[in-house]
């Protein structure tokens, strides 16, 4: 392609344009570790995007270049069209970091702690005040917001440290793991509040060990390991990545491999194994197809036990790309 023929997508100005976060080629080494390789990604506004990575695949560095506090050896990192770097003040406000470890007063209140770093973002009067009480309202906290937060569950510190990250509306929100330790009522309130904000037009960038919170939550998804990612797109992209294939498993008594053959000849059926008293059958769609191969089964004789449906998930396709759990 001609450089008068250059797409869009080749020109950095045009590429960046709609973008709150952009970035491209991202490289942090630590000695003779290349912690991060060539990381890019994009999120533009109303839009979370899902980081999810093995410990060790470079998410918290890559969090730390694209929040300023910590230099990138190669590539580039622009927030709303402007480079971003940990000597670049003016467009840090541009950013809220919710990081895995609280930060947050014990011996203030909720509301007095937002007061505090609402003032560290310049914020002052009636603007602070009404923010204030906006924020408490998202996080579900309002009918404690001046009892001393020393006395919160763990669940209620975390939603606060998001309201932190909150109080002066970032163009961009990083929530590091926000999840991590809390209990089941506080972390569905916080998936709420992140449900809530891409709706508002926030752009987001949510790391997480949760892959049902990332299905839940994400736009788009990135999967990192090793430093460079793997793949990204929306779920439905990801999991063609694997084939996007069904399965179903037959258990029954009866003349197995008999059902195994008949099961072979259905044009829905891509592929028959035989385990004992186990039948698993690959399809391209099971909820359209379970009957047909219920029906075919019977008629061979197969008493069955069991009908199981397994569809693709995201934790197939981690698992086909990284070779390692979530966790690991």
């Amino acid at each position: 392609m001609s450089d008068g023929q250059r797409s869009g997508e080749d020109d950095p100005a045009r590429a960046s344009e709609g973008a709150v976060l952009l970035v491209e080629g991202l490289v942090r080494r630590f000695g003779d570790l290349t912690a991060v390789d060539g990381v890019g990604l994009r999120i533009e506004a109303g839009q979370t995007y899902g980081l999810l990575g093995p410990n060790g695949a470079g998410k918290t560095t890559t969090i730390s270049m694209i929040a300023g506090l910590l230099p990138a050896d190669a590539g580039t990192i622009s927030v709303l069209g402007r480079p971003m770097g940990p000597r670049e003040v003016e467009v840090k406000h541009h950013i809220g970091l919710v990081p895995q470890d609280l930060a947050i007063y014990p011996e203030l209140t909720a509301r007095e702690n937002l007061a505090f770093f609402g003032r560290l973002q310049g914020m002052r009067g009636r603007q602070l005040i009404e923010r204030i009480d906006e924020v408490l309202d998202l996080i579900a906290l309002s009918d404690r917001a001046d009892d001393a937060t020393k006395d919160y569950s763990g669940g209620m510190k975390r939603r606060l440290n998001i309201a932190v990250g909150l109080i002066h509306r970032p163009a961009l929100l990083i929530l590091d793991e926000p999840t991590v330790g809390v209990d089941p009522q506080s972390r569905n309130a916080i998936l709420r509040s992140v449900e809530a904000l891409s709706g508002e037009g926030m752009a987001v960038l949510y790391t997480t060990h949760y892959m049902e919170e990332a299905a839940r939550l994400c736009d788009r998804i990135g999967i990192i390991d090793s430093g460079r990612i793997r793949a990204e797109g929306t779920r439905s992209e990801l999991i063609t990545l694997i084939g996007g294939v069904d399965t179903i498993r037959l258990t029954g008594a009866g003349p197995v491999e008999e059902s195994a053959e008949a099961l072979r000849l259905l044009e829905a059926v891509d592929k028959v194994g035989v385990e004992g008293r186990c039948l698993t059958l690959t399809v391209h769609d099971a909820p359209t197809t379970v009957a047909q191969v219920v029906t075919t089964a019977a008629r061979t004789g197969l008493a069955l036990d069991e009908v199981e449906i397994v569809r693709p998930d995201l934790e197939s396709v981690f698992l086909h790309l990284t070779g390692k759990a979530l966790r690991d």
